[in-house]
């Protein structure tokens, strides 16, 4: 069945930001190429008519149509798509339901945060293994697209920020055991505009 681990994913996050969301697996749909090629993405239209939004939530086939279960057999890269998936669906649908507007850079700004927070169990790893997670998603991350181009530019600053802020997390709140306040800081982090999560981010 489609969408079964992306879904999971996405009640997660909205437990953690008190948001909601449509059910996203009939979204979901399985992208065609060859393994390692094909990439996570979520399509938007707005209806000019009533306004009203069409969805769709690209995945590779192998991370689309994977089961809970099959979490732990994931890599590092699929489990990441599967959480920026689940990040942009859940955020889009946040925002509609507010009636405010969101963009790009918020979008990857988010969904950085969002792989710390879920491949962290919510800041529940060991110091070391944190620090490994950290490194993983933050050091020396692969871009698809050049620096000098729009969108390389947009992805280098939203892995950039979102670094600052899941380290800030981690270290004031997450290795300290204050679980509650990171909650508390994190949903405050998810209403704010994109000025202020930039703001905010950069620390």
């Amino acid at each position: 069945m489609t969408g079964v681990l992306v879904a999971k994913i996405v009640r997660e996050l909205e437990r953690y930001y008190d948001a909601s969301a449509e059910e996203v697996a009939p979204f979901v749909r399985a992208c065609s190429g060859e393994p390692g090629e094909a990439r996570e993405s979520l399509l938007v239209r707005e209806s000019t008519e009533d306004e009203s939004l069409e969805l769709r939530l690209v995945l590779p086939a192998r991370v689309a149509e994977a089961e809970a279960r099959a979490w732990p057999e994931l890599t590092l890269d699929e489990r990441c798509q599967l959480v920026e998936g689940a990040s942009h669906f859940l955020l889009v649908c946040e925002r509609a339901r507010a009636g405010r507007s969101t963009t790009q850079l918020e979008l990857e700004l988010q969904a950085e945060v969002d792989k710390w927070l879920v491949l962290s169990r919510g800041g529940r790893l060991a110091p070391e293994h944190d620090d490994a997670l950290l490194d993983a998603l933050y050091g020396e991350p692969a871009y698809l697209h050049d620096a000098s181009s729009v969108e390389g530019a947009r992805y280098r600053l939203a892995n950039r920020l979102g670094a600052r802020f899941a380290k800030h997390l981690s270290k004031s709140f997450a290795r300290k055991g204050r679980h509650r306040d990171m909650r508390q800081a994190l949903a405050r982090f998810y209403r704010m505009s994109q000025e202020d999560k930039l703001r905010a981010a950069a620390g």
